[in-house]
């Protein structure tokens, strides 16, 4: 059975998992929502739902320069001021920085893109997939389709992990509670870049600083 993207936002609602771990839960599942859950509740992945209702008020505020062209400061909060100085959550915050600087995203969550941007991007879409000739009653599905790439590219945890495109930043994220087993939130990010917005000649230092991650 072919698992549609309403069955995944479903599960990943009422489970808070990642998008890969709810895909792969739905089709181990083939289909079944109740059964799905069960799964992750399994693995322990289900677990970080209940865990992300708690406060989490400590953590850490790092930095990312890049040769002196790129610059990110980011924020990501724990639970505990022990969690916040915990060596593998250090090591998220610094990877999350370089995420930020190599990839550019504009937001954290889908829920913070602005409503009017998302229309925007859905017309877009809409127009692009009738130029291509496609019948207008599949256009809607493809849209959706589409729209989850449009996320991919501006929502960090919606983004491919960096240093293993294989995992998104979610997956990264839950795990990482279910490790720790405290509530741990990316709170907001800030990223610079010399000359943005200006003219100036193309160059592409988010390139750059995938070569400095190994990709």
């Amino acid at each position: 059975m072919s698992v549609s993207i309403e069955m995944i936002k479903e599960l990943r609602e009422r489970t808070s998992a990642g998008m890969m771990d709810a895909k792969k839960a739905l089709t181990e599942a083939n289909g079944d929502i109740e059964k799905a859950i069960d799964i992750l509740r399994e693995k322990g992945l289900a677990s970080v739902a209940k865990k992300s209702g708690r406060i989490a008020s400590e953590g850490i505020v790092d930095s990312y320069i890049h040769g002196g062209r790129i610059g990110v400061l980011i924020e990501v909060n724990s639970e505990t001021d022990f969690v916040s100085k915990n060596e593998e959550f250090k090591a998220f915050v610094k990877d999350m920085a370089m995420q930020v600087a190599a990839a550019a995203p504009k937001y954290v969550t889908r829920e913070e893109v602005p409503a009017s941007e998302v229309e925007r991007e859905k017309e877009i879409l809409k127009e692009q997939a009738l130029n291509e000739g496609k019948p207008e009653k599949i256009v809607e599905k493809m849209v959706e389709g589409r729209l989850e790439k449009f996320y991919e590219e501006i929502v960090l945890l919606d983004q491919k992990f960096i240093k293993d495109p294989d995992v998104k930043v979610q997956d990264l994220l839950n795990n990482l509670v279910v490790k720790i087993g405290e509530n741990i939130k990316i709170r907001r990010f800030v990223r610079y870049e010399v000359g943005e917005g200006l003219e100036k000649k193309e160059e592409n230092f988010a390139e750059e600083v995938k070569k400095q991650m190994g990709q």
